[in-house]
């Protein structure tokens, strides 16, 4: 028999540390919960015990303290946001059914130690989890230890058997004791003996066996005098942290292994805490869907009435909620009842959805999905994955399951048609008011809503491709990475795998010596930034870098785009609109917000775009919508002043930045001044921008300086907009798009200035997508009122690409550039310039 046992605390701090930030609607953090159940979950599924248990330490001093007072003196505090999720985290394991011991005055290690001696004693096997080293000592025959390390994004484990401690530290494990008696241990504040590291401690382990036998043996003729002199000194000390460093196995705690067993969970109480936490993915999961009935409903939720079950929808509804689910049912919801329609019976039923007003959830999806089965469908009225996102950007996504957990408190199956229905029409009246209360029901009808059927359309129309010429593309492309080939093999002296980072870094750093730059836990990196580092030293850097860009050419777009392109000679991306926390649109399958510009082999990818016949691309792009932006929100009278002077932005910062007038500017001034610039609004640190500029950060740090004292509303927004985000907890744009920053009030202070460059730059970004957003709607709109035959294909960044008829290509330009100018009244004039040509790359 086996018995699991976590060791509480180490493993939560460590879940903590190791999981991205996670809070729910109301702000309560949640990672450090949620990373130690992914933990668990990972260990019984490897040692597969029959029993499990838990320990964790209680607040307060133990028997160690009152021996020495220094004792974890230098521990800090538990951080705030994993003290609250401490008690939960109890709950939780409760309702698994899963013993929780602990014991004042005892340490959770003395508590394992107990269960470990105990384990044995009734000859079970147990198996402790931590990712304290400490516990190692415990290692015999029946006990071992699961040591967990866990970094952001990843968490390894290693089971240590006596062997496997042997193999690594060369003694038996009992030694464990010793080694820190002699060397000390400073997560604890042991203070060991001063002047003894741990290779010299393992050195005199190996030779004289234990602490016992060092002091034994001072005499030694092969202890160093100074050493002599440091042992013999520190030897009250050493024998201290000896009593300090052993796990007393004796707290007093009823424990038997068999109290342990395995039990089913508590569902309801179980499925009641996730849902409080937000966990949808773990109540599927844990197979707690069907714990919703058993479960007592929570007083945050409103408890509404069920839909009767139908058979069909009657003919005169005007209204209905409909969801299509992934078999192909749909399921429709409407005020009198519910009902569900088979794949069959919805390729065969007069629906006559053009003649209602839909709810939907993710109304774009869905609009492309009707399309296919050659439905006709009247207008959305309300998308409850889009209320949803409004609600709270920094979600990773918006089932209706997890909508229906987190707002009526149901638990239902995203593949169960009619529930997700009737969830969607209930789900409608709850969302409205969240966004009202939250003041973005006017982002949310003017702006969000009306985009998904632009963008709809837009992914309909796609945009036309030159295959031949893709296709040629790729030709010269695969002649050009072969000769790269052949000259990084020539200075190789032999063929080797260009693209394994452990031969590239060998050939690099040892056959052809270059200083390395940095090294990993694998080996040498070779990553983009190292090679810019080590481009001047060695002509094989140059041909490397063309390398990785010609196969990433080749890869991505020369082949990628082929693939991609459909039978009506279109690409047809997908613009998600439910992803970024900014607001910004994103594209996927394929990418196209992401053609490379920067370098002239990039940019010929967009002479491959082209209009169909007799038309052209009309391209209109705004400039420097952000820092325009960020000039209108700062106040900022003297940028204002700038731009509404019609000066070059970049000009007119350097000339405040260096104190020179704007026609001594250099170019270089000016791409120091442009990177200010930009930086500035991505709350760029001194030492970021000297990385990117190549001065140094003195340099840098007075860039900075004389921007902020020349741009004095900017500097007063820095400070501000960060400010006011810590007490509302959330910062947003001019529109009303609210991001928020529970991480500002971390006390990790990396955390925490991530979060407050989050909340400097979230308003600037944020307001630069909303209004492209507006500006895609206008020109659509406009479009269709004066030039039907001119279409919007594509949005990118801060671009509108249109193809229209080339008779009318400035009429169209004209509008285009028209409405996005009119489309927000900022302090500032927008500018955006239109172009057209036969393809992308000519318009733009």
């Amino acid at each position: 028999m086996k018995l699991l046992i976590l060791d509480g605390n180490s493993v939560i701090n460590r879940a903590y540390f190791g999981v991205k930030p996670l809070t729910t609607r109301e702000g309560l953090y949640t990672h450090a919960i949620y990373g130690f159940l992914n933990i668990l979950e990972r260990m019984e599924k490897e040692e597969q015990p029959e029993a499990i248990c838990v320990a964790f330490d209680l607040h307060g001093p133990t028997f160690r303290h009152e021996k020495y007072e220094g004792y974890k003196a230098n521990r800090h505090g538990m951080p705030e946001e994993l003290a609250q999720q401490m008690p939960i985290m109890k709950d939780v394991l409760r309702a698994m059914n899963i013993p929780i011991y602990e014991c004042q005055g005892w340490e959770a290690d003395d508590v394992i130690g107990t269960v470990g001696r105990i384990c044995s004693n009734n000859d079970w096997e147990c198996v402790v989890v931590t990712g304290d080293r400490d516990s190692l000592q415990l290692i015999d025959e029946n006990v071992h230890v699961k040591l967990v390390i866990s970094k952001p994004g990843q968490t390894n484990a290693t089971l240590y058997t006596e062997e496997k401690f042997r193999e690594e530290y060369g003694f038996e494990p009992k030694k464990l004791i010793d080694l820190k008696a002699l060397m000390g241990d400073s997560s604890d504040n042991i203070p060991g003996v001063a002047g003894v590291g741990p290779k010299t401690a393992k050195d005199l382990l190996a030779k004289f066996g234990s602490l016992d036998g060092v002091y034994a043996h001072l005499d030694d003729p092969s202890i160093r005098p100074k050493l002599r002199e440091k042992l013999e000194a520190g030897r009250d000390m050493a024998y201290l942290s000896y009593d300090l460093a052993t796990i007393r196995p004796e707290a007093p705690i009823d424990f038997a292994p068999r109290d342990a067993i395995v039990q089913p969970y508590n569902r309801p109480a179980l499925y009641e805490l996730f849902q409080k936490l937000e966990f949808v993915r773990l109540i599927d999961r844990y197979g707690l869907r069907g714990a919703a009935a058993e479960a007592t409903q929570s007083e945050m939720v409103p408890k509404l009435a069920s839909l009767p079950k139908c058979d069909s929808m009657p003919e005169g509804v005007a209204e209905c909620a409909l969801y299509l689910a992934e078999d192909g049912s749909m399921g429709l919801a409407w005020e009198g009842g519910v009902c569900t329609l088979t794949p069959m019976e919805v390729s065969m039923a007069s629906l006559h959805l053009e003649n209602k007003t839909l709810i939907l959830h993710d109304c774009k999806t869905a609009m492309h999905r009707l399309t296919e089965l050659g439905l006709n469908f009247g207008t959305c009225v309300f998308d409850t994955a889009l209320a949803a996102y409004d609600l709270n950007p920094s979600q990773s996504d918006y089932p209706v399951s997890k909508l229906a957990t987190t707002f009526l408190g149901r638990s239902i199956e995203d593949g169960d048609a009619a529930a997700c229905a009737e969830a969607v029409w209930l789900l409608r009246p709850i969302l409205e008011r969240e966004l009202q209360s939250g003041g973005m029901e006017k982002l949310y009808r003017d702006m969000e809503l009306p985009l998904c059927t632009v963008l709809f359309r837009m992914e309909q129309r796609g945009i036309s491709i030159d295959r031949k010429q893709l296709e040629q593309f790729g030709v010269m492309l695969s002649q050009r990475i072969a000769d790269c080939e052949s000259l990084i093999f020539s200075y190789s002296d032999g063929p080797f795998n260009i693209n394994s980072t452990r031969q590239l870094g060998e050939l690099l750093f040892d056959k052809l010596g270059l200083p390395p730059v940095k090294k990993t836990k694998t080996g040498y990196s070779t990553n983009a930034e190292v090679l810019e580092k080590l481009r001047s030293k060695h002509p094989i850097i140059p041909a490397i870098m063309d390398y990785r860009m010609l196969t990433k050419l080749k890869s991505t777009y020369a082949d990628g785009l082929i693939k991609e392109i459909r039978e009506d000679g279109r690409i047809h991306t997908t613009f998600q609109n439910l992803v970024t926390a900014t607001g910004r649109l994103s594209s996927t399958e394929p990418n196209l917000q992401n053609i490379p510009v920067r370098t002239d082999l990039g940019a010929e990818i967009r002479k491959m775009f082209v209009p169909k016949e007799g038309c052209v691309l009309v391209d209109a792009d705004y400039s420097q919508i952000e820092l325009r932006v960020l000039s209108h929100i700062a106040d900022d009278k003297v940028m204002q002043e700038a731009f509404c002077s019609g000066a070059d932005i970049h000009t007119a910062t350097a000339a405040q930045v260096f104190g020179v007038s704007p026609q001594d500017v250099t170019p270089l001034q000016r791409r120091h001044a442009k990177a200010v610039n930009f930086g500035i609004v991505y709350g760029i640190s001194e030492f970021s921008l000297a990385e990117d500029i190549g001065v140094s950060r003195y340099e840098a740090r007075a860039y900075i300086d004389n921007y902020l004292s020349n741009y004095r509303g900017v500097r007063a927004y820095m400070k501000q907009v960060v400010a006011d985000a810590r007490v509302t907890g959330f910062t947003q744009t001019l529109y009303g798009r609210r991001r928020y920053i529970p991480e500002l009030s971390s006390s990790n202070f990396n955390i925490r200035s991530g979060a407050e460059r989050i909340a400097l730059n979230t308003p600037i970004q944020g307001t630069a997508a909303d209004i492209i957003k507006l500006a895609m709607i206008k020109v659509e709109n406009a479009l269709q009122e004066n030039f039907p035959d001119a279409k919007l294909l594509l949005q990118v960044h801060d671009e509108l690409i249109v193809e229209c008829p080339e008779k009318i290509a400035q009429e169209v330009a004209d509008l285009v550039s028209r409405e996005m100018a009119n489309v927000a009244d900022l302090k500032v004039p927008l500018i955006a310039e239109a172009k057209s040509g036969k393809s992308w790359y000519e318009a733009k």
